[in-house]
């Protein structure tokens, strides 16, 4: 669903929160480019659905969170110079349609792997959720369910391999506005190679026919978030050589005119080091693009800053394809919630859940406002004696980046 503006909070007279210090870095020509290993064309959704066996109730552990290294000489804060004290906000539109959603007996579903890794987003008449391993459609107008829920592999029913065969998760699903058109994507990496599996709809119709690829990593692509620009769809990956050394995040470009016609597509590479975890592309919200021949933005927290950058990807030529960064965006102080790993209490039971504060949270949201260009992104941090989410809005992102509010909610 589309990101809401964030409430608007006074600013708070600090200096160090505007300061920029810019990077001259420009990593010119790709790490790597790579074309698909396969695509093709599948059968109606709603058809493959009818013939795919219902989805295995063996509870398992999905493929466990991998930790990336916080950035050195992140402190314990004292108080948050930015908690969030006032509860006054403005009127935001009325919720018009609820959705009961995929939980644990809804509509026949059951939970069988943790964490949920849940996704979901709006399309011009529908509604999709991905939980983890399994996804459903439902009617936007009615909330009624459409098709599902079933296995997110059966997406993939017929394509052969891993996408195939293998249902591993961390999945996301998109809705393309300017093309009208819906994009799923989550890995295989249980078996290898290692593969990321797309599928782009050929029509506004969730339940219709879906333009399907395979791509190949010689790294585990673990964390894939994925976003939706007007000169492709990007995606990063926090990369784990055998598995389980962090060797930094990588940054791929999709060629999306290529996958909206079917054909053939390369995707354009830039394979960051250690020091780069937890990066996000930007994800255009509303129906206006960015200006022509705007590159796409990327974001990752370091200590006490946000780090900005500009792929820009050619796919004519790929070696004229650049990334540019870090520009360096000083913020508020603040500190991991949990170290960035795992000490929130859940009520009424002893289990504590995931903090995920050691990277910037899906998504980050970018809207051109015509007046001016924004971007949106949270992540946790500790508020007090527990934890909250900081926020931000960034404004002209394409020029000199300033912080236009910032605010932790706790």
């Amino acid at each position: 669903m589309s990101t809401p503006n964030p409430v608007t909070v006074q600013r708070l007279a600090l200096a160090v929160m505007l300061s920029l210090t810019v990077s001259l870095f420009a990593q010119s020509g790709p790490t790597t480019v790579r074309r698909d290993v396969h695509h093709d064309v599948s059968a109606p959704l709603s058809e493959m659905i009818k013939h795919a066996p219902p989805p295995s109730l063996e509870r398992r552990p999905v493929e466990s969170m991998k930790l990336i290294p916080l950035p050195p000489g992140l402190a314990q804060t004292g108080e948050d110079p930015v908690m969030q004290v006032s509860t006054i906000a403005p009127p935001t539109p009325p919720v018009t349609q609820s959705f009961e959603g995929l939980g644990n007996g809804q509509y026949g579903f059951s939970v069988t792997s943790a964490p949920p890794d849940t996704e979901g987003t709006v399309g011009a008449t529908q509604y999709v959720q991905w939980v983890n391993t399994s996804f459903a459609v439902f009617n936007k107008t009615t909330g009624a369910l459409i098709a599902g829920p079933t296995a997110g592999n059966t997406l993939w029913s017929g394509f052969g391999g891993g996408c195939q065969t293998n249902n591993d998760g961390d999945p996301i699903v998109l809705y393309d506005k300017l093309a009208q058109r819906w994009i799923f994507s989550q890995f295989s990496v249980s078996t290898t190679p290692y593969l990321q599996c797309i599928a782009v709809s050929t029509t506004s119709d969730a339940t219709g026919t879906y333009n399907r690829y395979s791509f190949q990593y010689s790294n585990f692509d673990d964390y894939p978030k994925m976003s939706v620009w007007s000169d492709a769809y990007y995606e990063t990956f926090n990369m784990f050589a055998g598995g389980t050394t962090f060797v930094g995040a990588d940054a791929c470009a999709y060629n999306r005119s290529a996958m909206l016609a079917g054909t053939a597509a390369t995707q354009v590479c830039f394979q960051q080091g250690t020091s780069v975890g937890g990066l996000l592309p930007a994800d255009l919200d509303g129906t206006t693009p960015p200006p022509a021949g705007s590159p796409n933005y990327l974001m990752y927290y370091g200590t006490n800053n946000l780090n900005l950058y500009k792929f820009h990807v050619d796919f004519v030529n790929t070696a004229n394809s650049t990334f540019t960064g870090p520009t360096v965006i000083n913020v508020a102080a603040f500190s991991a919630v949990c170290g960035g790993g795992t000490c929130i209490p859940q009520p009424s039971t002893t289990q504590q859940l995931d903090s995920l504060a050691d990277r910037l949270m899906y998504r980050l949201a970018y809207r051109n406002f015509g007046t001016h260009e924004s971007l949106v992104v949270n992540h946790s941090v500790v508020a007090g004696s527990g934890g909250g989410v900081r926020w931000y809005e960034i404004q002209n992102p394409s020029g000199t980046p300033t912080v236009a509010q910032q605010s932790t909610f706790a």
